[in-house]
C-alpha cells in the first residue's frame, strides 16, 4: 500500500509516519518511509528551496510548480520502485498539501493544482490520514522545533486555521481515501487510531 499522513504544521504527522513505518516493519512487512517535499535526491534539493527563506519568497504558482517538480522525481525514483517490489511507502505528505497549501490557502488556485496533478503525477495514495490538530497548539509545536524549515509555520495562525479547514474539507472530498484522525491526544493513542485504519 501506498499511505500519507498529512496535516497542519506541528501536527505530529512525521511522528505518526514513523511510528507506523516502524510498526509495519515489525509485522514483517517491506516498508519505505519517506516525505515530501523530498524523498530523493533531487526532490530533496527542491524541498530547501520551499521551506526555507522568507514566506513572500515564492508566489503561490510558482510553489505549485516546484512541489509537482520534486513529486514528480519522487514519484519516478523511489515510490514506484518501492512499490514495484511489494514495499509498503509511508509518507509524511504528498500531493494533498499541495491542494491545501496553495490550491485553497494562498489562492483559489485548486483548478491548477489538480490539473498538473493529472498531468505530471497522475497517481494517488491508497489511504491518507489527516492527523487533525488544534492550529495554535501546532503552531507553538512547530515553532519551537526551531528546525530552519518554518517558512510556512511564519505565515502566522490565521494561515494553519485556513489550513486546518482545508483538510477537512479534502477528507469530505475524498471520502473513500482519506480518514482523519484526532490528533490531540498522546502519540501512542494517536499512533492506535492510526493502526486501526491499516
Amino acid at each position: 500500500m501506498f499511505i500519507s499522513l498529512e496535516g497542519i504544521d506541528g501536527s505530529g504527522k512525521s511522528t505518526q509516519a514513523r511510528l507506523l513505518a516502524d510498526r509495519l516493519g515489525a509485522e514483517g512487512r517491506k516498508v519505505v518511509l519517506t516525505r515530501e517535499p523530498g524523498g530523493s535526491p533531487g526532490a530533496e534539493a527542491i524541498r530547501r528551496l520551499l521551506v526555507e527563506g522568507a514566506p513572500d519568497r515564492w508566489s503561490p504558482e510558482t510553489e505549485i510548480l516546484l512541489f509537482n517538480a520534486a513529486r514528480r522525481d519522487h514519484l519516478e525514483r523511489l515510490i514506484l520502485p518501492a512499490l514495484d517490489r511489494g514495499a509498503w511507502v509511508v509518507s509524511d505528505r504528498f500531493a494533498d498539501s499541495t491542494r491545501v497549501y496553495q490550491g485553497a490557502t494562498r489562492g483559489d488556485l485548486r483548478g491548477l493544482v489538480d490539473g498538473l496533478h493529472d498531468l505530471v503525477i497522475g497517481r494517488e495514495p491508497d489511504l491518507t490520514v489527516v492527523i487533525d490538530m488544534d492550529p495554535e497548539i501546532a503552531l507553538r509545536r512547530g515553532l519551537a522545533r526551531g528546525s530552519g524549515e518554518d517558512r510556512f509555520e511564519e505565515f502566522g495562525l490565521p494561515f494553519q486555521q485556513k489550513l486546518r479547514t482545508g483538510f477537512l474539507r479534502l477528507a469530505q472530498d475524498f471520502p473513500d481515501r482519506i480518514r482523519v484522525i484526532d490528533g490531540m491526544a498522546p502519540a501512542d493513542v494517536v499512533a492506535e487510531r492510526v493502526w486501526a485504519l491499516m
